[in-house]
Order: C-alpha cells, then sequence, then structure tokens
C-alpha cells in the first residue's frame, strides 16, 4: 500500500503543477484566445466529453490489460474495478457540485457581457440553459460556433471538475499499476494527455483552477485505493513478467 501511496503521489503532484501555477499567477480567463491552440485544446476536452468519453475508456481499459497480461477472469474483475474508481468519483462530483454550485467562467462572463443573471441562469432547466446562451451569442463573432455550441452543451456547475477526474483518474492508474511493470512511455503520454485535458478546461472558459485542483486530488484518493485493492484482490492472479515478480510481492504485503 505504501509504495502504491507514494506513486501515486508523486503523480498527484506533477498533476497538480499547472493549476496550482495558474491559480498563484492570478490568471483570469476571458475569450479570444488563439483560434488554433484553443481548437487542439477544444478536441483534448472532447476525448473526455460524452459520448467520446465513453470510448476513451474502452480503448485505455484495452491497453491497460494488454500491458498487464491478464487472463480473462480476473481481467473482468480488474475492468469492473477500475470503471467503478470512475463512477465513484463522477458520482462525488456530482454531489459536490450540486452542492457548491459554482458558475463557470463563461457564465460569469455571459452575465457581464448580456442581460444574464447567473443566480436566474441556474434555476432554469440544462435545455433552457443551453437555449439561452445559444440565443445571447447567436451574432457574437468572438466566439466560434463550436465552442459556443460546446457551451450549449455545459452548462452545469464548475466545482469541482469533471473532465479533469476522468482523466487524473486515468493517468493516476497509468502510474500506480503501469509504472512498475516499466510501461514508462504510456504513463508519461497518460500525464501529458490529462495536463491537457485539464489545460483545456480552462482556456476555454469552464472551470476555475481550484476546481481543477480538488478534482485532482479527490481523484488521488481514489485511484490510490483501486490501485491497492486490484493489487490484493486480483494482483495474485495474474500472470506478471519474470522481472516484475518481486514488486507484485512487495506490493500485496
Amino acid at each position: 500500500m505504501l509504495e502504491i501511496a507514494k506513486r501515486t503521489t508523486c503523480g498527484a503532484l506533477i498533476l497538480l503543477i499547472m493549476p496550482l501555477a495558474v491559480w498563484v499567477s492570478g490568471w483570469q480567463w476571458q475569450p479570444g484566445n488563439d483560434g488554433h491552440l484553443l481548437k487542439v485544446l477544444f478536441w483534448m476536452t472532447e476525448t473526455v466529453t460524452s459520448p467520446w468519453g465513453i470510448l476513451t475508456s474502452v480503448i485505455f481499459s484495452a491497453w491497460f490489460l494488454w500491458c498487464l497480461r491478464f487472463r480473462l477472469k480476473p481481467a473482468i474483475g480488474l475492468v469492473l474495478m477500475l470503471s467503478a474508481a470512475l463512477l465513484i468519483g463522477q458520482g462525488v462530483k456530482s454531489y459536490i457540485k450540486g452542492q457548491v454550485q459554482e458558475p463557470r467562467p463563461f457564465v460569469l462572463w455571459l452575465e457581464k457581457t448580456y442581460p444574464i443573471d447567473d443566480s436566474q441562469f441556474y434555476q432554469l432547466s440544462r435545455k433552457q440553459r443551453g437555449e439561452m446562451v445559444g440565443r445571447q451569442l447567436q451574432n457574437d463573432r468572438q466566439i466560434p460556433l463550436w465552442l459556443r455550441q460546446h457551451w450549449q452543451f455545459e452548462t452545469g456547475f464548475a466545482f469541482p471538475s469533471g473532465h479533469t477526474l476522468f482523466a487524473a483518474s486515468w493517468a493516476l492508474l497509468g502510474v500506480g499499476l503501469l509504472w512498475p511493470r516499466r510501461h514508462f512511455k504510456t504513463v508519461m503520454v497518460l500525464m501529458v494527455w490529462a495536463t491537457a485535458v485539464m489545460g483545456s478546461r480552462l482556456v476555454l472558459g469552464m472551470h476555475w483552477p481550484r476546481d481543477l485542483v480538488v478534482a485532482t486530488l479527490i481523484s488521488w484518493l481514489l485511484i490510490t485505493l483501486a490501485c491497492w485493492l486490484v493489487q490484493r484482490w486480483i494482483g495474485p492472479l495474474t500472470i506478471p513478467p519474470e522481472e516484475n515478480k518481486e514488486i507484485i510481492e512487495r506490493e500485496r504485503q
């Protein structure tokens, strides 16, 4: 458990560098960033947004199973356990959002720019909110159509970031389960991807830095527990490479 906690803590600290730096700098979101960079970051966000987030999870699950060389029964157990960790995280996120009810940055910008009151805005249904955003921005040339449509789809509360929780969870799963098996390239790709997703939420006007920080901490807690359960309950049924058996045995203790 201690070895797993050390790895996931290091991974979480790396993920926290960017949002904490932005938070400390006092950076404030404003529309009108570089169009090409904005579009690339939007594609990063889409890898987590429904329905593409499901495809991302399927691909990552298949890759994790291949890397870990699981047999069928433990493979099913692993997928169920990882899915449970992700779903619990999203459930915790939804509960906190409903309690805190923090407006998104773009909603506060709309309030300053158009006749929209954020408290009244969030009293509407999600469909009505989307329709209001579309009406107010239909003649605004500053906001690209694709971003306007994304805002219409994402009209919920901001704190904490569900996209960050999803991306950070996969990255920390890589740190917890794949790093000791020496799948270093996969872990690095996951960390870069997760950081890009987190950055996209800031630049697209969807979240504040603190939303990303808290979501990362929630994912760290859940994934540390999930990795420990995987090693304790499923690890003994795996067929790891010969050179990794000593690591697996130590983590089970």
